[in-house]
């Protein structure tokens, strides 16, 4: 293919997915002023072509987006400066498809559209190459973030040592469960009785008072039935309680910081039921964003707790221990249409029950919901598959 013709669009995929599928020598955007003068948008496309190794040359128009009258004599001007053009109609404004029909009434040529619902290609008019099909490009969570110009910045999780733990996920999701209404005071022991004066290495031995301060004068016992259980299932060693003295040894400091944080056992659990669906060709925990995408200190961030990619369909999941609040909701939708567009999917993990109000202010959002009684029933899975599948 030598020239592809996109009308831009705000959502990020639409501006890249035929060019990775197609390979075209160069890629032409028709675009509004905004976007015709964004440097740093342009830029980013560019880096973003680069890590897909596309070679692509890459040009931007400034065009009416309203007036299908002035964007017909830009497009006649384009097939006429730039050798093999072809159409994709996927993106852009109803005026931009009025226009692309007048000139392919009027000529040869080519034009193709993808849908979203059928991730396929198809041909409208002198496009026999798009013809019913598939798209087969699989994104990873990073690719997401770059096409939408921003990056991948490392979270408090190395997913590359996941596979090491996967097997204990599950059944330290249920040992939470077993202690879910006492498990903020055992991580918080575990918090204040493994602490460290800064700049010293850690130490995996503990030994503590069987009871520490905790947050504003309040006294936190030890949990002893938690910490024979986490050391039967070989997440702590040498565990020793008494009245006068605990001790106990974090299997690595991988597991230390796991027990550390409330929340990661149930962002654990999710990370791996998603991989359980065999739905996903890339699913992260701790995912952080990046939203300049320049790695600057001050630059917005945003953590998502997991994120998973179906092809080309993003699945934006926040997990909480707690209560699911409007500005949690709002959080979550605000990063999937960013970074996801339109068709991205996002759900709402809570070891709570979910409110009814919560629940109606989620779906209003298109998100969903996963509450405690789905957690209990082991059917997260089914849920997340559901989701998926779902128009």
């Amino acid at each position: 293919m030598k020239t592809l013709i996109e009308l831009y669009d705000d959502r990020p995929i639409e501006n890249v997915l035929a060019s990775e599928v197609f390979r075209p020598d160069r890629t032409v955007y028709l675009c509004p002023a905004q976007a015709a003068q964004d440097k740093r948008m342009q830029k980013k496309l560019r880096e973003y072509f680069a890590h897909c190794g596309l070679e692509t040359e890459l040009v931007f128009l400034e065009s009416s987006i309203y007036s299908s009258e002035k964007l017909l004599k830009q497009l006649k001007s384009v097939t006429e400066k730039y050798e093999g053009c072809i159409l994709d109609i996927t993106g852009g404004t109803d005026a931009g498809l009025f226009a692309c029909g007048q000139l392919c009434s009027a000529s040869d040529l080519p034009a193709f559209t993808y849908s979203r619902r059928r991730n396929c290609f198809y041909n409208i008019h002198n496009a026999p190459f798009a013809s019913d099909l598939p798209c087969t490009v699989k994104h990873t969570v990073e690719d997401c973030f770059l096409m939408a110009g921003g990056a991948m910045r490392m979270g408090r999780v190395d997913n590359a040592v996941l596979d090491q733990y996967i097997d204990k996920f599950d059944p330290f999701f249920r040992l939470y469960l077993r202690h879910r209404s006492q498990w903020n005071k055992v991580v918080q022991y575990f918090q204040v009785s493994s602490q460290m004066p800064k700049g010293q290495p850690i130490p995996l031995e503990v030994v503590a008072p069987y009871t520490v301060k905790g947050d504003r004068g309040s006294r936190i016992d030890v949990s002893e039935a938690c910490l024979r259980d986490l050391e039967k299932l070989g997440f702590l060693h040498d565990v020793s309680v008494s009245r006068e003295k605990v001790s106990y040894a974090f299997a690595d400091l991988q597991i230390r910081s796991w027990l550390r944080d409330i929340g990661s056992v149930l962002e654990l659990y999710v990370y791996k039921a998603c991989l359980d669906t065999g739905l996903f060709n890339d699913v992260r925990t701790s995912a952080v964003v990046d939203w300049e995408g320049d790695f600057k200190q001050d630059n917005v961030t945003n953590e998502i707790d997991v994120m998973a990619m179906q092809g080309i369909l993003p699945a934006f999941i926040s997990c909480k221990t707690c209560e699911v609040t409007t500005e949690a909701l709002n959080e979550l939708a605000i990063l999937r249409d960013r970074f996801g567009g339109n068709g991205a999917k996002a759900a709402i993990v809570t070891a709570r029950n979910c409110r009814a109000i919560t629940r109606h202010r989620a779906s209003e959002l298109d998100i969903d919901v996963i509450d405690l009684n789905d957690l209990k029933a082991g059917n997260i899975g089914g849920h997340i598959v559901s989701m998926m599948r779902r128009g």
